[in-house]
């Protein structure tokens, strides 16, 4: 890689791909992380989760060479452009990375950066644990319930940005094409149309399901659920779950079983060692999110149903402030928090970094610092049940003692170093 406006760290190793076959990493003890810090918020949140993942590495006796790289504002002011080529190269040689959130502005040729930077890296599968931290307000009686992961496809659905605006010749075009040539000639209203495509395929699907069962295979977790519209989209969301059924049954084989197969032959007991597969409808799934919390483990969706999936689930354990993020590859993560910019909120060490914090986590695990990992979660989790919170979550307490953003990260190194 060439750099133009990166300084690559001298203090610190690449990480390599180990297996191209698994996509296994082979992570050295002094990594070379890249780091956008974002904007908005991003330049608080960002140099706090340094600290934290800093501290966590030092505590396990490893440590973080930190390379920060550029997009949104940040890069605007360096190259006059929102996202360099070099920011692409870098994450992508050096394979892991995290990102605060991005602000795509008016007429920046993305729809959205960070979509594009998911795109461009084929960071295929959008991964959100959602958990609940003791001590964090919840709108429901028991938060607890919810531990949950939603694996969300990132690179088709509507998503795929496939559609034509309304008045233009090219989507008279399309639906002259859908009318006449395909024969749906009482599909559109007459008028004004905006059309777009929601492409659905057997290779996105199916490598998006697979991570989904191997991760749940990994981490003890007992069953994946499909979740679809495909009693109505039959060719696209009921095909998700089709090819979702047959890749288990094809790669995973006795490993996994179907929810119809652990009731005809198991009587609904699960064997040990076995992950069951099963699927809801989206709507379903949204109510029994809150019914039935404690029944779903592992969430494989298509895009859209992962958006609304993920955040009705964020709602349910104290809402977006707290809901870490990432996005996987074949051999690559970068995580992100779910939450905006909230520009209004920028350099005014006001803001939660609980999201970002945990994001690093996720990247963490991903890397196999599992105990690193753990500290983080363990040290949040102490320094918020300790009522040592910022504002957000300090007016819905009583007691406790409002932060800083940096000060809320200090709090956490300090727990981490009690808690090593």
């Amino acid at each position: 890689m060439s750099n133009e406006l990166i300084e690559v760290p001298e203090d610190g190793e690449k990480i390599t791909l180990a297996d191209e076959e698994t996509g296994k990493l082979n992570v050295p003890d002094n990594p070379i992380i890249p780091i956008i810090h974002g904007d908005g918020i991003g330049t608080d949140v960002g140099p706090a989760a340094q600290k934290v993942l800093d501290a966590a590495a030092e505590a396990t006796g490893r440590s973080i060479a930190w390379m920060r790289v550029y997009a949104g504002e940040s890069a605007r002011e360096k190259y006059e452009e929102n996202l360099p080529q070099e920011t692409v190269d870098a994450i992508r040689e050096h394979r892991v990375a995290i990102k605060g959130p991005l602000t795509t502005p008016v007429g920046a040729g993305f729809r959205s950066l960070n979509v594009a930077l998911r795109k461009k890296l084929d960071l295929y599968a959008n991964v959100r644990p959602t958990y609940h931290l003791n001590g964090v307000p919840s709108p429901v009686t028991n938060p607890e319930a919810m531990d949950m992961v939603t694996f969300r496809e990132n690179t088709e659905d509507v998503y795929a940005g496939i559609e034509w605006e309304a008045g233009t010749d090219e989507v008279e075009q399309v639906k002259a094409f859908v009318e006449d040539e395909m024969g749906f000639d009482s599909t559109i209203h007459d008028g004004p149309v905006g059309i777009g495509i929601k492409p659905i395929t057997e290779f996105g699907s199916k490598r998006l399901i697979r991570e989904a069962i191997d991760y749940a295979i990994a981490n003890d977790r007992p069953s994946v659920t499909l979740v679809h519209k495909g009693n109505i989209m039959k060719f696209t969301e009921g095909a998700f779950r089709d090819w979702g059924y047959e890749l288990a049954d094809e790669e995973y084989g006795d490993n996994v079983i179907s929810e119809d197969t652990l009731w005809d032959e198991y009587d609904g007991e699960q064997p040990a060692d076995t992950v069951v597969v099963k699927d809801r409808i989206a709507d379903n799934m949204l109510q029994q999110l809150l019914t039935r919390t404690g029944d779903y483990d592992v969430i494989a969706t298509m895009n859209l149903n992962g958006d609304y999936m993920s955040d009705a689930a964020g709602a349910q354990i104290g809402g977006l402030g707290i809901a870490p993020g990432a996005n996987f590859g074949h051999g690559r993560c970068l995580a992100e928090p779910v939450h905006g910019s909230a520009p209004k909120y920028a350099g005014q060490d006001k803001v939660n970094p609980t999201a970002m914090i945990l994001s690093g986590r996720e990247m963490l695990d991903y890397m196999g610092w599992k105990d690193a990992a753990q500290l983080v979660r363990d040290a949040v989790e102490e320094t918020i049940s300790s009522g040592n919170v910022t504002y957000d979550l300090h007016r819905q307490i009583e007691g406790g003692e409002k932060l800083a953003t940096s000060e809320f990260a200090d709090e956490i190194v300090e727990n981490i170093e009690k808690l090593a």
